[in-house]
């Protein structure tokens, strides 16, 4: 075992301690890279390095909070106010088009409020998830998770998890422990986040009624390949969604998370980084919808198009290039962005598809605000010049609204705070 420096980071003061890092880790060997942001605090602004003014980019920051979350209701915000009860204000973020309410989006909103420091907006839409989507009974298959999909009223859709929803849940209460300290009862977020992360990894099987039937559900992820299921259901976990792989999350678990568990999120972390290089076209970086564990495209009998890139698969690019900008462990992630930006490139920078072949062969021709926002983010890895074309592209577009202005409007404010170098990693001590 080797020991290996690491940066600490909160809110008052950078510490270096030693950090014992796993054996087993299936990414090359190697220290993180020095300059990476969470070893140095510094943050990449990608807008700056593209000439834009600091008090430009605040605005466009801040502006764009603005109207996703307390905009004009019926055009443009996604965040609504429902309420209170004995926890306090009650709030959750709408997908419009779909009509419900998506543990996805609701962990996307905490994350968002917990990275531009807005308490008030964080604690409802947490008070709310917990009220409505948490499922209590240990009876019930989803014990312990999330209902991924609700009703605005607080009625199940589907009373089953995904994982994407539990990942960022589980990462901005960390994040929201060491920017604000832990309050009491659901406000406890480190004890919260403590909880959430145990039962991802070790569920036991439970069988129960659900509002889809009788369903068998265990833990999120795979323990020999360790990586995340699609879901913990075990009717259909034997695969996986490339977009839910978030090594930059498990690095920050290896370090915050659970004292036994450390070592399986190191190794998380790396069969990550494995995956993508696994999953990313060789020639395009286009990564399927659902994929099986070997990175291989998954066709699912009830959507043919998930073995092809498309709107889940959008996220991939972030995914990957985040992890390098955090921790700058697995120098793949630039070839990756590269690969992926030059692909786009060919296709017209201002007009190219959302949906295709991951060979390459394009079947969608709407041109939206959530891609363009990730290809923006691939620029925090990617090497070569033509990254600051996605970049300005990003700042050009404007914040979504209308109709689809939910998952847009979710990806575009996520990348405009990491193209600005707001997106941070807060360590609890």
């Amino acid at each position: 075992m080797k020991k290996y420096p690491f940066i600490f980071v909160s809110t008052s003061m950078v510490a270096t301690f030693f950090l014992t890092a796993g054996s087993g880790i299936l990414q090359p060997p190697g220290r993180a890279d020095g300059s990476s942001a969470v070893a140095t605090g510094h943050y990449r602004n990608l807008f700056a390095e593209n000439g834009h003014a600091r008090n430009e980019i605040r605005a466009k920051v801040d502006s764009s909070f603005q109207q996703l979350f307390h905009g004009d209701p019926t055009s443009q915000t996604v965040y609504f106010s429902a309420g209170s009860n004995s926890h306090g204000a009650l709030a959750f973020i709408h997908d419009l088009a779909s009509g419900d309410v998506r543990s996805e989006g609701m962990s996307y909103g905490m994350m968002i409020a917990v990275q531009l420091d807005r308490k008030a907006e964080f604690d409802a839409l947490w008070n709310w998830s917990k009220t409505f989507m948490y499922q209590a009974s240990p009876n019930h298959p989803s014990f312990g998770y999330f209902s991924w999909s609700m009703k605005t009223n607080g009625v199940a859709n589907d009373e089953m998890p995904a994982p994407d929803g539990e990942q960022y849940f589980v990462t901005s209460l960390y994040f929201a422990s060491a920017r604000w300290g832990n309050g009491h009862g659901i406000f406890n977020y480190r004890a919260e986040a403590d909880a959430l992360l145990d039962h991802i990894k070790d569920c036991p099987l439970i069988t129960g009624a659900t509002v889809k039937g009788e369903l068998t559900a265990g833990a999120m992820f795979e323990p020999d390949q360790k990586l995340v299921r699609f879901t913990p259901d075990v009717a259909n976990w034997n695969h996986t969604d490339p977009s839910y792989q978030l090594p930059a999350f498990y690095e920050v678990w290896a370090r915050c998370g659970p004292k036994p568990d450390r070592e399986f999120w190191s190794q998380a972390a790396g069969a990550s980084r494995d995956f993508f290089s696994h999953a990313a076209h060789s020639v395009t970086g286009l990564a399927s919808d659902y994929a099986n564990f070997d990175g291989s495209p998954w066709a699912a009998p009830w959507n043919p198009h998930s073995a092809d890139f498309q709107y889940d698969s959008w996220r991939t690019v972030m995914n990957w290039s985040v992890d390098w900008a955090w921790w700058g462990k697995d120098v793949r992630a630039k070839v990756l962005s590269d690969r992926i930006q030059s692909f786009f490139e060919t296709k017209g920078l201002t007009n190219y598809g959302s949906r295709f072949t991951v060979d390459g062969n394009q079947f969608g021709n709407d041109h939206t605000t959530g891609l363009v926002a990730m290809n923006a983010v691939a620029s925090l890895a990617a090497t070569n010049p033509r990254s600051q074309k996605f970049v300005e592209a990003l700042w050009n577009t404007p914040v979504p609204t209308g109709q689809w202005r939910y998952y847009d409007g979710m990806l575009y404010m996520l990348a405009v705070l990491h193209c600005s170098g707001e997106f941070k990693v807060w360590l609890p001590k």
